[in-house]
């Protein structure tokens, strides 16, 4: 039986691999105060440790791309109860005009890291923990100019599909699947095109707004703590899928 959602986390050592920004640093949050111990992960170690001592995390920067430093990494970990990897990458581009490496970069930080990052935490987690991933609303409503970065979003859901079959009887596994949600990943544009661009997208979903990363956080802890919920795609996205 899962515990009530106000202590599932007590007590419970949950590592955020993004959790230095946007839905990942949410995320953290909010598992901190539920009486979690957070570990948060990201490249850029001095905005973790900055992060880690707003929230009352503990950093442990990593690069998901260096597989040798990931699995250093996932050794020093200790016990993980559960394992968030929300860190991620996009690349816009036409199809035929978006360049093969950056298709490639992208593969290699959405896809291939949380192959390893998840595969290298393995050992330390906890017989009955849970693995949460992140893709994102273009992996079924693409739009133009998305092509590729909608098909590693789909490449993130089939995996957490199938580990959640693979390791049924060690851990959960569930995938987040965010539509538009206001974050740093826009912070470099102009602010009149950025919140224009906030104010077109919330108009066109039935929710009439963007979503905000402490929503979005909120799934991710249902995912953590609901010990019925595995192999699921988790659409937190204002009802963008269902839009006319």
């Amino acid at each position: 039986m899962t515990p009530p959602f106000e202590t599932a986390l007590s007590g419970k050592h949950v590592v955020i691999v993004g959790g230095g920004s946007g839905m990942g640093r949410a995320t953290a949050q909010l598992a901190a105060s539920l009486g979690a111990r957070v570990t948060i992960a990201s490249r850029n170690a001095d905005r973790l440790a900055t992060v880690a001592a707003e929230i009352g995390a503990e950093p442990a920067p990593v690069d998901m791309t260096d597989e040798a430093g990931v699995r250093a990494w996932a050794a020093g970990l200790g016990a993980v109860d559960h394992l968030v990897i929300s860190a991620s990458s996009a690349a816009h581009g036409g199809f035929a005009d978006l360049p093969t490496d950056d298709l490639r970069a992208m593969f290699e930080a959405k896809f291939t890291g949380p192959y390893v990052t998840t595969r290298e935490v393995l050992p330390h987690l906890a017989n009955g923990g849970s693995i949460t991933l992140f893709s994102g609303v273009l992996s079924r409503r693409p739009s133009v100019g998305t092509t590729g970065l909608g098909a590693v979003n789909a490449a993130v859901e089939a995996l957490a599909k199938g580990l959640a079959v693979e390791l049924a009887g060690k851990a959960r596994v569930n995938c987040i699947s965010p539509g538009m949600v206001a974050t740093e990943a826009y912070a470099a544009m102009p602010e009149a095109d950025r919140e224009g661009m906030y104010a077109q997208v919330g108009a066109s979903l039935p929710v009439g707004r963007v979503g905000a990363p402490e929503e979005v956080a909120q799934a991710a802890i249902m995912a953590m703590t609901n010990g019925y919920l595995t192999g699921t795609v988790l659409d937190v996205d204002g009802g963008h899928l269902v839009k006319a």
